[in-house]
C-alpha cells in the first residue's frame, strides 16, 4: 500500500465528521419533528399540526439537503486528491459510511432520549451540535491538496494572461466557469449525462426501498397481529446496519476487483433483493434479514459516487462535475415522496409499488459499462 501521510488522514477525519454530523441532523429532524411541532404550537392550532409539520419538515429538510450536498462535493474531492490510488476506494467508502453512522446514532440516541419527556427533542439537537465544534477544530489542520493548488494556479495565471490581451484557446478553457466548461466539452458532457442516469438509478431506487421498507414491515406486522411500530423500527435499524456494511465492502471490492464490476454487482444485488423483499417475504424474521441485505446493496451502492466520480474528471472541474451528478439526481428524485401516494394507489399496495420502482436499477445495469473508463489503481486526472 502506498504511503498515506498525516494530511490524508486529517482530510478523511474532517470530511467524515462533517458528513456524519449532516446524517445525524437530517435523521434527527425526521425523528423529532412531530413532537417538536405539537409542543411549540398553541393549543388552538393543534388540530392543524399535520399541516404545519409537513411544511416545516419540507423547509428544514431542504436546508439540511442543501448542506449535505454542499458538504459532499468538496469533502469527497479533498479525500480523493490526498489518498493514493491503491487505497482510495476504501478511504472513500469509509467517508460515505459516515452518513450511515449519523443515521444510526440519531436512531440510538432518540431511543434513549424519547422517554425523557416533551423537551427530549431539544436534547437531540444540543447533542447534534457537539460534532460541529469538533469538525471546526479538525479542519484547522487540513490544507488544500497539491493537485488543486496547481490547478488553481494555472487558472489564475490564465486569467491574468487574458486580462493582458494574450489570448489562447487553452487559457480560455482554463478561465471558463467550471459548470460551463463541463457542459460545453463534448466528452465531459456525455460522461456527465451517463453518470447522471446511473446516479438517478441509485437515488430513485434507494428512495423507493428505504422509504417503504418500514411501512411494508408495519403492514406485515399488523396482518400478523403484532406491534406494527416495533417491527417498523426494527426493519429501519437493520436496513441502516446493512447499508454501513455495504459502503465499506464496496470500497474493498472496488480496490480489489475494479470500480465498474463492483458497481454493476451492486445494481444487480439491489434489483434482485428488492423484488424478492417486496414480492416474496411474508415471515417477520426473514423480513429483518432481507432488510439488512437490502440496505447493503440499495443504500451501500451510494458509495460508488464517492469512489468513482472524482476519478473521471480533471482537477479544475472535479468538484463541480461531481456535484452536478450527485446533486442533480437528488434534486430530480426529491419529487418521489410527492408521488408516493399515487404510486401506491396505482399499483394496488406498497409491495407492488416498491417492486415496480426497483426496476429502475435496470438503468444502472445497462449504463455502467459505457459511463467511463475503469480507474482502479490509476492516478487522478490532473
Amino acid at each position: 500500500m502506498d504511503h498515506i501521510g498525516k494530511a490524508g488522514w486529517r482530510a478523511l477525519a474532517a470530511s467524515w465528521l462533517g458528513w456524519m454530523f449532516d446524517g445525524y441532523e437530517t435523521y434527527a429532524l425526521v425523528l423529532v419533528m412531530a413532537l417538536a411541532v405539537r409542543q411549540l404550537l398553541p393549543p388552538e392550532r393543534l388540530p392543524r399540526a399535520s399541516v404545519y409539520m409537513g411544511g416545516l419538515l419540507a423547509v428544514t429538510l431542504l436546508g439540511s439537503g442543501l448542506g449535505l450536498g454542499a458538504e459532499w462535493g468538496p469533502g469527497t474531492a479533498i479525500v480523493a486528491e490526498f489518498w493514493p490510488p491503491s487505497s482510495r476506494g476504501r478511504a472513500a467508502s469509509a467517508l460515505h459510511a459516515a452518513i450511515g453512522v449519523g443515521f444510526m446514532l440519531a436512531s440510538g440516541i432518540w431511543l434513549l432520549l424519547n422517554p425523557l419527556g416533551p423537551s427530549s427533542w431539544r436534547y437531540m439537537f444540543v447533542i447534534g451540535i457537539l460534532p460541529a465544534f469538533l469538525v471546526l477544530y479538525v479542519r484547522r489542520s487540513v490544507h488544500d491538496p497539491d493537485l488543486w493548488v496547481a490547478a488553481n494556479r494555472r487558472r489564475r495565471e490564465a486569467r491574468e494572461r487574458l486580462e493582458m490581451g494574450v489570448v489562447s484557446q487553452e487559457d480560455r478553457e482554463l478561465a471558463q466557469f467550471t459548470i460551463t466548461h463541463v457542459l460545453s466539452d463534448p466528452e465531459l458532457r456525455r460522461r456527465v449525462g451517463l453518470l447522471l442516469l446511473m446516479s438517478l438509478s441509485t437515488v430513485v431506487g434507494w428512495w423507493s426501498v428505504s422509504t417503504w421498507i418500514p411501512q411494508y414491515a408495519a403492514q406485515l406486522a399488523t396482518n400478523a397481529g403484532q406491534r406494527s411500530q416495533h417491527w417498523a423500527s426494527l426493519a429501519g435499524l437493520t436496513y441502516n446496519a446493512g447499508n454501513i456494511a455495504g459502503y465499506l465492502v464496496l470500497g474493498w471490492l472496488a480496490d480489489t476487483f475494479g470500480r465498474k464490476p463492483t458497481i454493476w454487482l451492486y445494481y444487480l444485488g439491489a434489483l434482485g433483493l428488492s423484488l424478492s423483499f417486496f414480492l416474496l417475504v411474508h415471515d417477520m424474521r426473514a423480513l429483518l434479514l432481507m432488510a439488512a441485505a437490502n440496505g447493503f446493496f440499495t443504500s451501500g451502492q451510494y458509495a460508488w459516487m464517492t469512489i468513482y466520480l472524482p476519478e473521471l474528471f480533471p482537477t479544475r472541474v472535479r468538484g463541480s462535475a461531481m456535484c452536478l451528478v450527485f446533486d442533480g439526481s437528488r434534486s430530480i428524485a426529491a419529487f418521489g415522496p410527492l408521488m408516493a401516494g399515487w404510486l401506491i394507489s396505482s399499483f394496488g399496495g406498497i409491495g407492488t409499488a416498491a417492486a415496480m420502482m426497483s426496476l429502475v436499477y435496470v438503468v444502472g445495469l445497462v449504463v455502467t459499462p459505457f459511463a467511463g473508463p475503469e480507474t482502479k489503481g490509476k492516478p487522478l486526472p490532473a
